[in-house]
């Protein structure tokens, strides 16, 4: 059965957005808006991962995360805390209370797709696929292997992630600023054309003879792998 994460945000719009994305992602979705709502949820169906906002009506993401952390039952669950307050103390306090990671708004909706998938892996390891299959293409993220069609594909390692990121979202089409953020992070300064060289190189490689290109270039919007879904690209 896929994870499921309890969004816990007073803001509907974010709230939404966030369930649209994660559904589209597989995942089982719930939410509430305040969070002493949240809390009794928790009680009642722990969820495999909390995505929080600081400041909620009712108690406070703080509180709550506090409040999790010391009971028996809901302790395990991974929590992200969302939050406008990014100062470095901020940062500090959500996660000494507890919080297994941090993401300040405005966001990047792939990089906190990509962070809620890498929570869940450390957490729970069986509840994200090691596999991912598009295409006749084969992605193995343990033993970091690529094969198409029997032949394996040797990728370095920024090739390797853009892959991933494009297979876990087959037909999404993603932006250039959204690929650098799920891909390189937000943290770290690519100028957007080194997205086109790394899609170029990534083409090199998987690509052979008459084989297909999987990967779509979509004009004034970005790139897609494989058109099982066919989409729209996601605003951040």
């Amino acid at each position: 059965m896929n994870a499921k994460v309890l969004i816990v945000e007073d803001e509907e719009a974010l709230a939404l957005l966030l369930q649209y994305n994660l559904e589209a992602e597989g995942f089982r979705v719930s939410l509430a808006r305040r969070g002493d709502e949240a809390e009794v949820a928790i009680s009642e169906e722990p969820p495999d991962l909390i995505i929080l906002d600081w400041m909620l009506p009712g108690l406070s993401g703080i509180e709550l995360c506090r409040r999790l952390r010391a009971g028996k039952t809901a302790r395990p669950i991974p929590i992200l805390i969302l939050t406008a307050r990014g100062e470095e103390q901020d940062r500090i306090r959500g996660l000494t209370v507890g919080a297994d990671d941090y993401v300040v708004k405005p966001f990047s909706v792939p990089e906190l797709l990509a962070r809620v998938r890498a929570i869940l892996r450390r957490a729970s390891p069986t509840r994200i696929s090691q596999t991912l299959e598009v295409d006749g293409i084969q992605l193995d993220r343990e033993a970091y292997r690529v094969m198409r069609n029997g032949r394996q594909v040797r990728l370095g390692p920024t090739e390797f992630k853009l892959l991933e990121f494009l297979m876990e979202s087959p037909g999404r089409v993603f932006t250039r600023t959204q690929l650098l953020d799920g891909v390189w992070g937000r943290d770290v300064y690519v100028d957007e054309r080194t997205v086109d060289v790394h899609i170029g190189r990534l083409r090199k490689s998987i690509n052979r003879g008459k084989e297909r290109d999987p990967i779509r270039t979509v004009r004034g919007a970005g790139y897609a792998l494989g058109e099982k879904f066919p989409g729209q690209s996601l605003l951040e």
